[in-house]
């Protein structure tokens, strides 16, 4: 298994569309007993929260968010945790909206300190 997220700062390695986590997001990731939560926020994302479940290497979350316009949206995500090896994590990601139209994926990796 892919070490402990509990206290690591991720970061996407590429921007989404407007109103969405970019590379000025940070996610503050918490871990305990298979259970996963984070706070996040940058870019067009004033605050966003995430909870869900980790199985191995699997995480199962929903997350929702404040956008800069005022807009709040949801939705789910599946990911993947990958050890690189620099000693970093990524988390390989598929997501759907929930509250809107639209899918896709993503990488979110270790900022490094």
């Amino acid at each position: 298994m892919a070490r402990s997220l509990d206290g690591r700062v991720l970061s996407p390695v590429a921007d989404q569309a407007p109103g969405q986590v970019g590379t000025a997001t940070r996610f503050v990731y918490h871990e305990e007993e298979g259970r996963i939560w984070a706070e996040y926020e940058g870019g067009d994302v004033v605050r966003g929260h995430l909870v869900g479940t980790r199985a191995g290497d699997r995480l199962d979350f929903r997350y929702v968010q404040l956008k800069r316009d005022g807009g709040t949206s949801s939705g789910h995500c599946l990911s993947t945790v990958v050890d690189l090896p620099d000693g970093r994590v990524r988390l390989d990601e598929t997501w759907e909206w929930e509250s809107q139209e639209g899918r896709g994926t993503s990488v979110v990796e270790e900022v490094r300190s």
